[in-house]
């Protein structure tokens, strides 16, 4: 398993992370099964977020409860949730909102700290003095100690860093083989006619991140869309399967882990955050990391996917 910076703190983290999005009905063997597979791995990063598992908090307190970790075991992992999301209001960035959404993660994740927390989305209403507060009371409490966005454009973060003085270490993105417009509009940018040319990103927010120390975080690496299912077999993929396939067979793998490492590949030193919650998947996605994709088979993946490469 490749280990990559965690932004600017120093740390070396997995370049794949478990995402615990699906985990609020699982039962407690199965939440284990599930975690010791991705341990096995390598993999001893995980995500949470307050919306996830079917209702508030429920992902989290069902991690904890099924895994019931030791201080020792607790210390071990690195733990992130976001903050930002009330399903009643919309986005609420406010103080009171952040400070309270992260002691309810506390309490759900029976741990006094998390390692990272995420912005999970941006905040048209965002006030980067209530932001700075919050995170300035969460990081002297010893409730957080690393701070991150989610989805957010470059000059949306450079908003926040006006009154936010913690360094921003994490962006979480949506990319993955198919929907990779952070890297495309990059190859054909000032192309007339080619759709792939128009900035959907907010303007370089791979190139921000890179320059500013900000890990990404691929989510969704996997899906074909905003989640309209996966490319992986897809009958409306031949092409790129095609080319999946062949390389899986090559490299000895399964073909999840040729997606991982079209992602892991990429100089960024990006992370790939898995949101199954099939054992197997996890195991044959965390092969990727280790899988040395050569240049002419990156854009091999990246043409077979529909893009232009002018």
């Amino acid at each position: 398993m490749q280990r990559v910076p965690l932004g600017s703190t120093g740390l070396s983290v997995p370049s794949i992370v478990l995402g615990l999005m699906r985990i609020g009905d699982k039962t407690d063997d199965e939440i284990r099964t599930l975690v010791g597979t991705a341990r096995a791995a390598g993999i001893d990063f995980f995500d949470h977020a307050p919306v996830y598992g079917g209702a508030m908090h429920r992902s989290e307190e069902r991690f904890a409860e099924a895994l019931q970790l030791t201080a020792t075991e607790r210390a071990e992992i690195t733990i992130q949730t976001k903050a930002g999301i009330d399903p009643d209001a919309g986005y609420d960035s406010s103080y009171e909102h952040l400070v309270a959404s992260v002691d309810t993660s506390l309490r759900a994740l029976r741990t006094d700290y998390v390692d990272v927390l995420l912005i999970h989305r941006p905040d048209a209403l965002v006030e980067p003095e209530e932001v700075a507060r919050a995170f300035d009371d969460l990081h002297t409490a010893g409730k957080v100690r690393a701070f991150g966005v989610s989805n957010h454009t470059p000059l949306q973060i450079e908003l926040l860093k006006t009154a936010v003085q913690q360094p921003l270490v994490v962006n979480q993105l949506q990319l993955s083989i198919t929907h990779a417009p952070i890297i495309a509009q990059g190859v054909a940018a000032n192309m007339a006619g080619v759709d792939q040319s128009v900035v959907l990103d907010g303007g370089g927010v791979l190139d921000y991140c890179r320059i500013n120390r900000v890990t990404i975080q691929a989510w969704s690496p996997f899906q074909a869309g905003f989640f309209t299912g996966t490319f992986l077999g897809a009958a409306e993929y031949p092409e790129l399967n095609a080319v999946i396939d062949r390389l899986a067979a090559q490299y000895d793998v399964p073909p999840i882990a040729i997606a991982t490492a079209w992602i892991t590949r990429h100089p960024a030193q990006m992370q790939v955050v898995l949101g199954t919650t099939t054992p197997a998947r996890v195991a044959g996605a965390a092969q990727g990391s280790d899988v040395p994709l050569t240049r002419a088979e990156w854009y091999e993946l990246f043409r077979a996917a529909g893009y232009r490469v002018p």
